[in-house]
């Protein structure tokens, strides 16, 4: 059976919001190349990594192209949670952000207010996020339908507040960033959830808020993934470029010893 084609880009906030499942991963590596080999394989979106990768304004310009010609949906996670990062990135094409440390509902209402024209205080632009002004006076109603904005919940401050945030009108989907969460739990001075209890905690405000949940895990084919997937993710990422560059090359070094180790002398 031939698989259905991918939706294009735009469509990827409608699908997240409809629970549709979809993959992604992280792109650690400033270029190109592997965006445009990870979307050309059939992936549903990428997220290009600002926070914890050297992607810069002009290797992201690059990526976010190369995600729109294999036709993932790029988003970005930016470095810092500001407006001219957000506006940098939907300016370059981004479909959507994926913010950082959302600890707070004011933070919350923030990248919002920076991801939007009508009510909020996204700036005026016609580059390739804006089709270069082929949208014409379409295009403000346009973005602001189509652009995904996604919080970080990672901070055990955002745990004690986590209906504020996650009940926010505009933040489409909630990103358990379990990694940074387990940190900031470890170094709570008073009593504190387990990671596991605090990403329930997360995912049920989400389900009585009716937010899609995303979360990262290094393997499909793992219990994590699949307690992950039970709690309500449906907006899975796997690894990360760098992540599958080793898998691969782990796996064929192996099998090259395994070979050379059988042979006969």
């Amino acid at each position: 059976m031939t698989p259905s084609p991918r939706p294009p880009p735009h469509a990827f906030r409608e699908r997240l919001l409809a629970r549709e499942p979809l993959l992604g991963t992280f792109m650690k590596v400033p270029s190109s190349h592997n965006t445009e080999v990870i979307g050309g394989l059939g992936y549903d979106f990428v997220v290009l990594d600002e926070e914890h990768a050297p992607w810069s304004r002009t290797t992201l310009d690059m990526g976010l192209l190369a995600a729109r010609a294999a036709g993932a949906a790029g988003i970005v996670r930016i470095a810092r949670p500001d407006a001219a990062s957000v506006l940098s990135a939907l300016d370059d094409g981004a479909i959507g952000v994926l913010v950082p440390h959302v600890d707070s509902a004011q933070k919350a209402r923030d990248i919002v207010s920076w991801s939007h024209y009508a009510g909020g205080t996204r700036g005026a632009g016609v580059g390739r996020g804006g089709d270069y002004g082929a949208r014409g006076d379409q295009h403000q109603a346009f973005a602001d339908r189509t652009t995904t904005v996604m919080a970080m919940i990672e901070d055990r401050e955002a745990i004690e507040v986590v209906d504020d945030i996650v009940s926010t009108p505009g933040v489409d989907a909630i990103f358990l960033g379990r990694g940074d969460l387990k940190l900031s739990l470890s170094n709570a001075t008073g009593p504190a959830p387990s990671v596991k209890e605090a990403v329930e905690i997360v995912t049920e405000a989400c389900r009585r808020h009716g937010k899609p949940i995303s979360a990262v895990v290094q393997s499909l084919a793992s219990d994590e993934t699949k307690w992950l997937m039970d709690l309500g993710v449906t907006a899975m990422m796997v690894a990360s470029d760098q992540g599958f560059l080793r898998q691969a090359a782990g796996a064929a070094l192996q099998q090259f010893r395994t070979m050379t180790a059988a042979s006969p002398d």
